[in-house]
């Protein structure tokens, strides 16, 4: 019974471990805070199989799993996760949520079906395979849902937590004497916790869909105002055109009059200034894709006509490794915040630098001096107070998620600076 204990917990904890590592959100290098998990995890799980192995621990186990167990696993998860708050122990409650799931349904195979130990573990094993896959679909809304949920986890870890609890209780002291109302009470609190995890569920995906469509909105206003951009420019220059092709053979009866008088270096000097005018109203360009094109000529004109030195360097290929209407609502959020520090300051320290690079990845620094103190959080997010602000910084939150991309902020001697790395 030794070895069937010490495989019955080992599958069970292989299946909960598999669990986390779905929800949890690793700190950066996500490589090397996995791995220290997982060793981590291992050598938990391994002490406690020693024991069970060797030291007939199985009686002991079962009241004392929570502090050899459990508590080593949140601290541990605490520690590997990005947030080190409700975050990470909504997490473990999860996990361990599942986990009463398995074991209800192995104590009620074994006591009202067939009372043999192999036959129950294989039902614990499909039940936890079964659940598996319905938390792989519960992830996906949940991984996103972390980032722009910052309060209220918890709350949320009452639920799964008092579960837990509760069915741990049960099954050590009252399974044996009331195994009916102990299994009918269990059950009860696991179908209601199920239910509340379905509600969270449809809570999570409500709020992407209206994340999705904040962003869509932004986006499309983003391209209206590049195509209402284009067309202010195709207008300008036409009426450019218009004026100089008028003005041209004034251009030319006057150079032909210096010539024919000798004075050609009047003439040269004419036309050069002609020339000088012409190149005046040429359109700026900053880079190939279109969108960003517009971003960054909209944005640097409202930064000079703000008294704003704007010092620029963008190289990027015509084709992007991300959708260009995403990318373009970063730079847009970033120049706008360094617009808005810029105006705190009097006009003679006022500047923007920004260099963008597309090869071998993209990555961008843009930098603006500013005057109040900046408040990061334990992620390096910064922080705001004013109401209505710090959407921008989720949505560039919400930008690296999507495509893997590392950013970094950092406030230093003065200057801000923002990193992003593709």
């Amino acid at each position: 019974m030794d070895v069937y204990h010490t495989i019955y917990v080992a599958v069970t904890q292989l299946f909960l471990g598999s669990y986390v590592m779905l929800l949890i959100d690793f700190r950066q290098p996500i490589a090397l805070w996995r791995k220290r998990w997982i060793i981590t995890i291992v050598l938990v799980v391994c002490a406690n199989l020693m024991g069970l192995l060797f030291w007939n621990f199985w009686e002991t186990y079962k009241h004392v799993a929570v502090f050899t167990m459990t508590l080593p696993y949140i601290l541990a998860t605490l520690w590997c996760s990005q947030y080190r708050d409700g975050r990470a122990v909504f997490d473990i409650s999860t996990a361990l949520f599942i986990g009463c799931i398995g074991t209800v349904n192995a104590s009620f195979t074994k006591i009202f079906l067939v009372d043999n130990e192999y036959f129950s573990f294989v039902v614990r094993v499909v039940s936890f395979l079964l659940m598996f896959f319905l938390l792989r679909r519960f992830s996906l809304t949940y991984q996103k849902m972390i980032h722009q949920l910052d309060h209220s986890w918890n709350l949320l870890c009452i639920i799964p937590t008092t579960t837990f609890l509760t069915t741990l209780y049960v099954y050590n002291n009252l399974l044996l004497a009331y195994p009916i109302a102990a299994l009918v009470l269990v059950y009860g609190l696991l179908i209601v916790c199920g239910g509340a995890y379905y509600l969270m569920y449809l809570f999570f995906d409500h709020i992407q869909r209206e994340n999705e469509a904040q962003n869509n909105r932004k986006l499309l206003e983003l391209q209206i105002s590049v195509l209402q951009r284009r067309m202010e420019t195709m207008k300008m220059a036409e009426e450019v055109l218009r004026t100089q092709r008028h003005d041209l053979r004034h251009y030319f009866q006057t150079a032909s009059e210096l010539v024919s008088r000798g004075e050609q270096k009047s003439a040269i000097d004419f036309l050069s200034a002609a020339v000088k005018r012409l190149d005046n109203y040429q359109t700026v360009h900053w880079c190939r894709p279109p969108i960003l094109d517009a971003v960054f000529a909209s944005y640097f004109e409202q930064a000079q006509y703000q008294g704003i030195k704007v010092d620029a360097q963008i190289s990027l290929p015509e084709q992007l490794p991300v959708d260009e209407g995403e990318l373009a609502i970063v730079f847009a959020n970033v120049l706008e915040n360094a617009i808005h520090a810029n105006l705190e300051l009097p006009l003679e320290d006022r500047k923007i630098y920004c260099h963008v690079i597309g090869h071998p990845n993209i990555m961008a620094e843009i930098t603006n001096p500013f005057l109040n103190a900046v408040w990061f959080d334990e992620n390096g997010v910064p922080l705001t107070g004013a109401k209505g602000h710090g959407l921008g910084t989720r949505s560039i939150q919400c930008f690296c998620q999507k495509y893997g991309a590392a950013c970094h902020y950092e406030a230093k001697d003065g200057l801000f600076t923002f990193r992003i790395v593709l």
